[in-house]
């Protein structure tokens, strides 16, 4: 029994041990703040800067030919960002159902925004008027329900009383045209994320998924006009929140609305990003603010056209901002003859709709639109949510997000085939492509290296090291080593961050005791550099999407960013001065990734060529993957680009390192789940190729025990 508590009480004192090793670093360096923030400070610093220049510039701007100007400059941008829409194919219209209530009716329809993809929406009609009318799109915020959500129908039951026609529809994700659903067909996921999930896809596919929703609300213009009761000349658009976005994405892209009011949604991007950060996928235009864009420039494009922008003062988009925005549009408004065009209206309320700020924008329509009457907002009688479905079940069957996405990616793979057939140089300049989509800059090596304390784990000592970012952040590293040096020294990017070092017997642990220096950092996005910045809806699985977000706002993808960080610390490990005093030669440096980490591992070794040979171990064995797997988990996402499997794949890049030494074990799909090797071999047959008969491209799936085949990779 004596033996047995002995035992009991080493084991004991061994795991307590560990568990009070303090393995930060930032901890220490109180100045430093909280670093768990610096990816999206580091991309909001490159956001600001570009925010700043497109300032200085607009306020330059003074007559009406300026103003004319910026605005063909900003349809060029928002062309650009927004991706080309397809042709117009036929809406085919089905009425499903008609409701008649005292003073108006309303039919319940579907039309086709594109082939197969279908629009659920309800036509409200005045019955007191005759002639042709003025006419309103509503567009919902994010709501489960859709139109029929009661805030939404208390708008569009008034407007109709008060002679309007309104056309409200589900965007997708919402009402009828949810995506992800359980066996009671209700949306797993809820509205935001029915959008952000299947619109990181598209983006990685290329298409930013704003393309989508913009194109369904020019499809419902279509629609309008397409009807006798419809007066073309007097189009309306408005709508609060996602509704907001919609409207002011497609007021801004769309002639045919003559007035709009985007409500709770206007701000600027500088006060965005400084407040609750980057919101749903569709929200997000591709680069806008590297080229020069920002949420002022939806208002100011549409100059002279009557615009109301309807807020609040407790907004989750900044008032602040708003009242910017409509400081700068002013002068558009002004510089083109038209200052009483453009008007603003605030409550001192959240993120709602409020009786005074739906009067305002009763008054306004009934002004622009030709429509006089009374603006008062009336108590009006709701309808069940139910009455107002247009499908039987309240669910459309047809395409999706994700299924038009499959069929976008596969003309865009048949494309990057053929690219790689016919292009004799593709792979040779791997190096240039890959910079230029990611982002990446070549960073400014600093040799602010601070040595920050050692402590001893058996034979092993542990010392810790703060080296300067890319930006105004440090990235904390532990370097592991043990009396049996062999002289090599191996970089180890782990997903877990520094926290894999505090596993007993764990790879960097093991690897040490072999004899190899063990360079562990936490890169930007893990350990004391993660967390990201958890505000908003753009938290999909534990996932802060919206950083990756800013990163597309900015073309600064995190990959970009760790990348450069990657080449600071190798300069570190070549040329730094360590805890000795004494410069430390590397004849051999090896590069090691263990899970997301291992697409950032393989973009360094492309781009700047600085390891004698690598190892991936359960790599994501192709971008691919991603789009193609509809339940894909969210991590996967934060090492890949907008539009990247449009000009390689990870495969591409194994082939362009050729003759480097890589081995990859136990390769995964987007859902985690280990492939075998006629998956891989089918992915890699250009790679397998160019290595054939070389030895360098070793493979190994369902390996147990990955240190034993590290081990003997590392020794031949």
């Amino acid at each position: 029994m004596k033996k047995y508590f002995a035992v009991v009480f080493f084991l004991y004192a061994c795991i307590t041990g560990y568990a009070q090793e303090d393995l930060s670093v930032n901890s220490y360096w109180t100045y430093n703040g909280n670093m768990t923030n610096a990816l999206y400070d580091h991309i909001c610093f490159h956001a600001f800067a570009r925010l700043n220049e497109r300032q200085a510039y607009v306020s330059g701007l003074k007559t009406g030919n300026d103003w004319v100007n910026r605005q063909a400059g900003i349809r060029k941008i928002m062309a650009e960002t927004v991706g080309e829409f397809p042709a117009k194919t036929p809406l085919n219209p089905v009425i499903t159902g008609t409701i008649k209530k005292d003073g108006f009716t309303v039919e319940k329809i579907y039309f086709e925004s594109r082939p197969g993809f279908f629009v659920t929406a309800a036509l409200f009609l005045p019955t007191a008027k005759k002639g042709k009318l003025p006419a309103i799109i509503y567009c919902c915020g994010h709501s489960n329900e859709g139109f029929r959500s009661a805030a939404y129908q208390r708008c569009i039951i008034n407007l109709v009383k008060k002679g309007f026609i309104v056309l409200a529809f589900d965007p997708v994700g919402q009402g009828e045209r949810i995506q992800y659903f359980d066996a009671d067909g209700k949306s797993i996921f809820g509205p935001t994320t029915e959008h952000s999930y299947p619109g990181n896809q598209s983006f990685v596919s290329g298409r930013p998924p704003a393309n989508y929703f913009i194109w369904d609300g020019i499809r419902a213009v279509d629609y309008l006009i397409s009807r006798r009761e419809v007066d073309p000349a007097r189009i309306g658009m408005t709508g609060r929140s996602g509704g907001g976005t919609q409207t002011a994405y497609i007021a801004a892209m769309d002639d045919r609305i003559l007035a709009a009011a985007p409500e709770c949604y206007i701000t600027t991007f500088d006060k965005l990003l400084r407040s609750i950060a980057p919101q749903d996928a569709e929200q997000n235009l591709l680069y806008s603010i590297k080229k020069g864009f920002d949420l002022g420039d939806l208002i100011e494009i549409r100059a002279p056209k009557p615009t109301l922008m309807v807020t609040t003062t407790r907004d989750i988009f900044s008032i602040q901002g708003a009242r910017d925005v409509f400081s700068e549009a002013c002068n558009a408004y002004a510089a083109l003859g038209k200052p009483e065009n453009l008007m603003m209206v605030e409550d001192d309320a959240v993120h709602a709709s409020t009786p005074k700020n739906r009067e305002a924008m009763y008054a306004f329509f009934q002004k622009f639109l030709n429509n006089p009457g009374d603006p008062k907002d009336e108590e009006v009688e709701l309808f069940d949510e139910k009455d107002l479905w247009v499908t039987p079940g309240g669910k459309i069957e047809g395409e999706t997000l994700f299924s038009l996405n499959e069929k976008y990616t596969d003309e865009v793979l048949k494309k990057l085939q053929m690219e790689r057939q016919n292009n004799t140089g593709f792979y040779d300049d791997m190096a240039q492509k890959a910079t230029a989509l990611s982002g990446y800059s070549e960073p400014i090596l600093s040799k602010d290296y601070i040595f920050s304390g050692r402590l001893w784990r058996d034979e092993c000592s542990i010392e810790k090291y703060l080296l300067k970012g890319a930006g105004n952040y440090y990235i904390p590293v532990l370097i592991l080593s043990a009396g049996n040096s062999t002289g090599k020294t191996i970089l180890l990017l782990d997903d877990q961050g520094k926290a894999s070092v505090s596993a007993k017997g764990g790879l960097a642990e093991k690897l040490a005791e072999k004899g190899y220096r063990v360079i562990v950092p936490d890169l930007n996005g893990y350990g004391e550099l993660g967390g990201g910045f958890r505000r908003g809806d753009a938290i999909i699985q534990n996932v802060p999407v919206n950083v990756w977000y800013a990163g597309i706002l900015t073309h600064k993808s995190p990959l970009a960013i760790r990348v450069e960080e990657i080449k600071i610390i190798v300069d570190f490990i070549k040329h730094g001065i360590l805890s000795t005093g004494e410069g430390q030669g590397v004849r051999h440096l090896t590069g090691i990734a263990c899970g997301t980490l291992t697409s950032d591992l393989l973009h360094s070794v492309v781009i700047n060529k600085a390891f004698d040979q690598i190892a991936l171990v359960n790599p994501l064995f192709s971008y691919q993957s991603i789009v193609q797997e509809r339940n894909y988990l969210t991590k996967f996402v934060m090492s890949a680009m907008p539009g990247v499997i449009g000009k390689y794949d990870l495969p591409d890049l194994v082939t362009a390192i050729y003759p480097l030494k890589i081995y990859m074990v136990n390769p995964v799909n987007a859902l985690d789940q280990m492939i075998d090797a006629s998956k891989f071999g089918q992915a890699y047959m250009d790679a397998m190729k160019k290595y054939a008969g070389s030895q360098n491209l070793m493979t190994g799936f369902n390996e147990e025990d990955v240190f034993l085949k590290l081990e003997r990779w590392l020794e031949r």
